[in-house]
């Protein structure tokens, strides 16, 4: 009877955890279509200020010195703004995101320094013995461009006054529901993309194309530090909907093994107590 009472428990143990990841479940498809919409919104318009950066960059500069965020140099020292969740119980999301960073900062040949979104990260990079110049935590699943305004001056600042020579982004980068692709590339210098040619038309800029081009960099570098933060709640809220689903139905299936065992060792129970009345009965004949 005692073998009966543990399974019993042990079933409404289970129970309880379904209930709990089901909840989950449903509170992370309810925040999951808002952060899809928010990532996938940011995207033409991420699109369209790189095609208008390439056509400035590819102008003569009145000057000739390119602008700050253009310029390339020796690179001495790199800095990577690892983005990753504050929260767990999102599947193999942040372990792999932190295992791209730290598989890409153990083949740089130069120091690297961090800059981390997200409690996840900050805590793996300062396990592993990580340089964390800053970090972010507590940003929520809704970020205004307000809010991650902070991390693009740090970075802007750093590589602009010599600390580093490089910037890269690591995040998880939304393709579907089921999929999320740990995403490395490089932030700083800004590098124009080649302009197709059917889209290569010139344009009157006014004051003037260098002015222009010294406005819209920085706030390039702020669009791709926040578009990024967007694609990776959605990926986060993602992979936690589909992780407490998985929870659930393995919950589930444990429930039915277990139920099995237990009107297994039920019917073993009163096939022993049926067995000793008999035994007494006949022993009193």
């Amino acid at each position: 009877m005692a073998n009966i009472r543990l399974i019993r428990r042990r079933i409404r143990g289970v129970q309880s955890i379904a209930k709990i990841t089901r909840a989950m479940e449903m509170i992370a498809t309810s925040k999951m279509r808002r952060a899809q919409e928010a990532g996938v919104a940011g995207r033409p318009y991420d699109e369209k200020i790189r095609q208008v950066i390439s056509a400035l960059a590819a102008l003569p500069q009145a000057g000739g010195a390119p602008h700050p965020l253009l310029q390339r140099r020796a690179v001495n020292k790199i800095a990577v703004v690892h983005i990753t969740s504050d929260r767990g119980l999102c599947g193999g999301l942040n372990s792999n995101i932190n295992r791209t960073t730290a598989s890409f900062l153990v083949e740089q040949e130069v120091p690297a320094t961090l800059i981390t979104v997200g409690r996840k990260g900050s805590e793996f990079m300062r396990r592993v013995g990580r340089d964390v110049r800053a970090e972010f935590t507590r940003l929520g699943d809704r970020p205004s461009l307000l809010d991650t305004l902070p991390i693009s001056r740090i970075v802007i600042d750093d590589y602009c006054s010599g600390l580093v020579d490089v910037v890269y982004l690591a995040y998880a980068r939304f393709v579907t529901t089921m999929t999320q692709t740990p995403v490395l590339e490089q932030l700083l210098p800004v590098e124009p993309a080649e302009m197709p040619a059917m889209q290569n038309v010139e344009y009157i800029y006014e004051p003037d194309p260098e002015a222009v081009l010294g406005e819209l960099l920085p706030r390039f570098v702020e669009m791709e530090v926040y578009h990024a933060i967007l694609e990776s709640i959605a990926s986060e809220q993602s992979a936690r909907m589909v992780a407490m689903r998985n929870a659930t139905e393995s919950a589930n299936e444990l429930i039915e093994d277990l139920t099995l065992l237990y009107n297994k060792a039920r019917q073993e129970s009163i096939t022993t107590e049926l067995l000793d009345i008999t035994g007494g009965a006949a022993a009193l004949k």
